[in-house]
Parts: C-alpha cells; sequence; structure tokens
C-alpha cells in the first residue's frame, strides 16, 4: 500500500520506472534488432566488408594433434649433431615430462621452387606448391594441453564456449548461398578434444554454428525427405514454422527458436543441394585421381574427398569450411611415441589431397578468392618423450597460408637453432584471426557482439595483422 494516496490514473514510480525503462532500452533495442536481422538475412552483419576483400572463403587444412615443426616445415641441421644427447638448451614443462635425449628428424630435407624454401620428404606433393606458401615458422599458442589449445586455436580463447572463427566468419558476412550453410565442417572421422564446442557459435546466434557433414554420402543423417512429395513436406513445414511464429509472437524474440526455424528451412533448401554437391559425377576421372580419391590408402581417398568437396563448398559460395583429419590408427597428430610410422601414416593421408586442392584452385582461378590455411593446435619438443615420440610444444611451430592477398614463397619468423622457440616474429592466435578477418575485408577489432555487458571480438583485445606475408 502506498503511504501517500495519488489521483487515479497516476502511476507508482515502481510503474514509471519499468515503464520507462523499456521506453529508453527501447531506443538501444531497436538498433539491436537492426543488427541481428542484417547478420540473419544472409548479408550477415556487416552487409558490405570494411574493406575490399582479397578472398571470398577460407578452407582451414586442421591437422588435430600438433604436427611437428622440426619434421616437416622447419628444418633443424644442429638436432642432427646433439642427436640422442641431452637436450642442451633449457627446457620448459611438458604435458608428460618424461624427458629424452634431443631427437633429430628422421627425415631430410631439400630445397624446392623458385624460393628454395626447404620442405621435408613427408610433404613431396605440397612442396611443389611452396611458392604459393607463406610459411610462418613463428606461431606460438598460450596452451600446451589439447582441449584448451583447441579452444584457442579455434575461438581466440583457451575456455569453452566461446563462437568459432568460422561463426564468426560468418556472422558478420553471412554465406553467398542460400542453399548450404556459410560455415561447414567436413569431418574426417575424427572430432578434436574439446568436441563440437570447436565449431560452435557460442554468444552469437545459435543459426551460425558450424554444420557437420561426414566424408560418406548422405554427409548429413535424414538429408532425403521421407515425405511422399515436396508438397507434403512443405505444408508440414509451413505449419511447424506458423505454430513456432505464434509463440514467437508471445514470448518475443528468442534465439534458439529463431535459430530453430531458420535451420529447418536450410535444412529444406539442402535436401536439393547436398545430393548435388556430393555426386562427383562432372568430376573428370584425373580430377578424382589426382585428389586420391584411387588411392591404395583409404586414409587418403578420406581425406581427398574432402579436399575435393572443400573446393566444391567454396565454388558454391560457402563462406568458412574446415577439415579434420582422418584416423591413420595412430592419435591423430599426437606421436608421443612411434613418431615416425605416425607421421608418415598422417601425410600419406592428406599430401596429395593438400596439393591436389591447391593446384585445382589454380587451374580454375579459384585460388586468388580463397584462403587455404595448415596448421595444428601447436607444434612438439625438438627432444624426445621417451625414445622415439615428441611432446607438445606451444612455444615455436608452423602453419602456413595460400592463396588470395598471400605472398607466396616467402617464410615468416623463426624459431631457435633446435626449432623449440621462436627468436623472430612472434605470432599469436590472434595475430592469425586478424588476418584471416583482413584478407575476407574485415577489420577484426570492428567485428563485435556485446554480450556479458562488453563488446566481444575473436581477437578479444589482442590481435595485429601480418602485413609482411600479404601483397
Amino acid at each position: 500500500m502506498d503511504c501517500c494516496p495519488r489521483p487515479s490514473g497516476m502511476l507508482s514510480r515502481r510503474q514509471w520506472l519499468g515503464q520507462a525503462a523499456c521506453g529508453f532500452g527501447s531506443v538501444a533495442l531497436n538498433w539491436m534488432l537492426q543488427r541481428d536481422a542484417a547478420a540473419a538475412d544472409g548479408l550477415g552483419l556487416l552487409g558490405a566488408p570494411h574493406a575490399s576483400p582479397k578472398v571470398r572463403s577460407v578452407i582451414f587444412l586442421y591437422m588435430d594433434g600438433g604436427p611437428s615443426q622440426v619434421d616437416t616445415f622447419d628444418p633443424k641441421p644442429l638436432l642432427n649433431k646433439y642427436d640422442g644427447q641431452p637436450f642442451p638448451a633449457e627446457t620448459e614443462p611438458t604435458q608428460f615430462n618424461n624427458l629424452g635425449g634431443t631427437l633429430a628428424s628422421p627425415w631430410k630435407f631439400q630445397k624446392y621452387g623458385q624460393s628454395g624454401i626447404e620442405v621435408s620428404e613427408l610433404f613431396p606433393n605440397v612442396a611443389k606448391h611452396v611458392d604459393d606458401l607463406a610459411l610462418i615458422r613463428s606461431m606460438t599458442s598460450n596452451f600446451s594441453e589439447h582441449t584448451n589449445a583447441n579452444y584457442f586455436l579455434h575461438t581466440g580463447s583457451g575456455l569453452q564456449g566461446r563462437p568459432s572463427m568460422g561463426a564468426w566468419t560468418t556472422y558478420g558476412l553471412g554465406s553467398e548461398n542460400d542453399n548450404l550453410p556459410g560455415f561447414v565442417v567436413l569431418n574426417g572421422g575424427l572430432i578434436p578434444p574439446g568436441g563440437l564446442d570447436n565449431f560452435n557459435s557460442g554468444f552469437l546466434p545459435a543459426a551460425f554454428q558450424g554444420s557437420i557433414f561426414a566424408a560418406s554420402d548422405p554427409p548429413v543423417a535424414n538429408i532425403r525427405s521421407r515425405d511422399k512429395s515436396p508438397a507434403a513436406q512443405r505444408s508440414k513445414l509451413d505449419l511447424l514454422n506458423k505454430l513456432d511464429q505464434l509463440t514467437l509472437d508471445q514470448v518475443g524474440r528468442n534465439d534458439q527458436m529463431e535459430s530453430a526455424i531458420a535451420n529447418y528451412e536450410l535444412a529444406y533448401r539442402m535436401q536439393s543441394a547436398v545430393p548435388n554437391l556430393m555426386d562427383l559425377a562432372d568430376e573428370t576421372p584425373q580430377t578424382l585421381e589426382e585428389y586420391g580419391l584411387n588411392h591404395s590408402y583409404d586414409p587418403t581417398k578420406t581425406f581427398g574427398r574432402l579436399c575435393l568437396l572443400s573446393r566444391r563448398l567454396v565454388e558454391r559460395g560457402v563462406r568458412f569450411v574446415e577439415l579434420t583429419v582422418p584416423n591413420v590408427g595412430h592419435d591423430r597428430w599426437d606421436q608421443h611415441s612411434n613418431l615416425k610410422d605416425g607421421h608418415e601414416k598422417n601425410c600419406l593421408a592428406v599430401d596429395q589431397p593438400i596439393a591436389a586442392l591447391l593446384a585445382d584452385l589454380k587451374r580454375r582461378g579459384m585460388l586468388d578468392s580463397t584462403l587455404v590455411v595448415w596448421g595444428g593446435e601447436f607444434g612438439r619438443t625438438p627432444f624426445a618423450q621417451g625414445k622415439n615420440g615428441r611432446d607438445h610444444n606451444p612455444f615455436g611451430f608452423t602453419m602456413w597460408m595460400a592463396g588470395g592477398g598471400v605472398k607466396g614463397g616467402t617464410v615468416y619468423g623463426s624459431t631457435d637453432e633446435f626449432g623449440y622457440k621462436v627468436v623472430e616474429n612472434r605470432v599469436e592466435m590472434y595475430d592469425l584471426h586478424a588476418t584471416i578477418l583482413h584478407l575476407l575485408g574485415v577489420d577484426h577489432r570492428r567485428l563485435t557482439f556485446r554480450f556479458s555487458g562488453r563488446d566481444m571480438r575473436l581477437t578479444d583485445v589482442h590481435g595485429h595483422v601480418l602485413h609482411d606475408i600479404l601483397v
């Protein structure tokens, strides 16, 4: 009961504040609704890039587990001198601390291309394209354990729950194909530690999470309608949308429900687009051979199919495609033991398909509009774990880029003489993310989402574009 009576029809202070707050808040809310609507209509939040983009799409070749930089793209001859001896430099704590002696690479390196960049014999096919690659030999991570390092690589945070870079990309730019997701993950058979949260939308609208496609056909469950006719299915979907819309009218905006409606509609359209995507009948026998689809090694066939599908996806306007690795009988690239057999099998699975992808994109004039990124969540130590393995190494490892806007035949940064720690041009994950967005025409500092009281972004408060590897 009010202590002081008021004339009939007058509002209490509590009522006035409640209604006025809604009124004041609607000014900001109106802008937020327009922003989210723009992000959901296929154009993305920006409507148009911040600057002229160098590429339209990204293909991320994710080498889950951490390839060894000193055995692939960062030769260190001094390891041969100290092979089997105690490691002659100070070491950091490792994941398992089962330290052995210095371990020389079992593989030889040689120079390739006009650039003369040295590449391991593990990658004889990719090495032929070295003049198209920008090797970043000074990558670092803030985490030495797979799950946190995977989140960091994918989302810019070592903690669970942040949006993946693929989700940020499609949130900002949308997709150029209404019948396929803007962010597709082609699963070779192994979901990385950290699970599907590596590909999620986090606090962004749920419609921007990665869609997981398997290497098999069909790539997603229930892609083929069970209804007797398209008209019958359309009628059911229209009824479902009408019921959902009635609920939305009652409760107001709801991300889960709105995303469900959008995903139902997308799934309906995918029923015609996906079978066409997966049908390789229009590919020449030579193309299938080049990608390794006739290879005697099944993991090569699997990854070859994924690489070919990634080209077909970006050809159809999909914005961000990520490939995970097939199972070669080892724990991904994570060779804590049996390094030689494990890395050789992993390279056999991916080398030919990646080289075919680069060649195919270039032949079709698509490499100029596509960014290809290769790498894992960290590297490996130059000293042994036990006798024949390598532990995790976040202090210096290699990733590479190729495609539009990238200066091919380039080496950026360096590790010490053992390939252990960065000594020149240290690169953080934030820098990698900033550079990817820059090539897409997006200023990483301006692509934000209001969450938990602050403007969040993929690069947090960090990140510098690697202009030295760009044309």
